[in-house]
Formats: structure tokens, C-alpha cells, sequence
């Protein structure tokens, strides 16, 4: 009679004991995703500042029919930093600006910028 309800009571311990590692790997798991975001933000926002001074310089001076002139433009707007993944071993990065309805994608790699230009169409 007493090693029946023994049993019943290690089981439930057992169970309460998974439990409660499962919410706490669980936990732990959703403030390691949020520290990492966090950092991959701060990461992104680095390499944007640091990449704008040269996007502005080369899509001014990029040869177009259309200008593109960010200093002087009535609308600005920065898109940012994009990227596209062609195949399984290369990715490709850009940086996209817009003024007047113009935009220009910088590549920060090649340091080269296309007005006007499909970014999933580049070379």
C-alpha cells in the first residue's frame, strides 16, 4: 500500500523536475535570441553609419541620366542595408538611398553605385 503512492510521488516529482528544467532552458533560450538581436541591431546600425558618407559620395558621382543629388534633394530617405543570397556561397550586399524618386543602390564591397537599378538584377 505504501510503495504504490511512493511511486505516484517520484513520478510526479520527476515530471515537476522536467518541467521546471523545460521553462528555464526555454527561458534561457528566448534571452539569448534577444541579447543576440540586440547586438545584431547595434551591429547593423555600425556598418550603416559607417557605409552612408561613401554611398552618398558615389551615387552623387555615379554616371546617369538621371541625377541623383542627396545634398540638394527636396526627399531624402535612407532604405538601407539589404541583402540577397543568389546562390548557397555568395551573398550580396547593398546599401539603398532615395532622393527625389531616384534611388541608388551602393554596393559597400566593390564600392560602386547604380542609379535607378533593380538590386536584385545586379551584377
Amino acid at each position: 500500500m505504501w510503495s504504490g503512492g511512493k511511486q505516484k510521488m517520484t513520478f510526479q516529482r520527476i515530471i515537476a523536475g522536467i518541467l521546471v528544467l523545460l521553462i528555464a532552458g526555454l527561458a534561457g533560450a528566448f534571452y539569448m535570441n534577444w541579447k543576440t538581436l540586440g547586438q545584431l541591431r547595434t551591429m547593423k546600425a555600425f556598418v550603416e553609419g559607417y557605409v552612408f558618407a561613401d554611398a552618398v559620395a558615389a551615387c552623387e558621382k555615379a554616371p546617369s541620366t538621371t541625377p541623383f543629388k542627396w545634398n540638394t534633394g527636396t526627399k531624402t530617405s535612407v532604405v538601407g542595408l539589404n541583402s540577397v543570397r543568389p546562390d548557397k556561397y555568395t551573398v550580396t550586399a547593398s546599401y539603398t538611398l532615395v532622393a527625389d524618386s531616384v534611388y541608388c543602390d551602393y554596393d559597400p564591397i566593390k564600392k560602386k553605385a547604380d542609379i535607378g537599378s533593380n538590386f536584385l538584377e545586379r551584377e
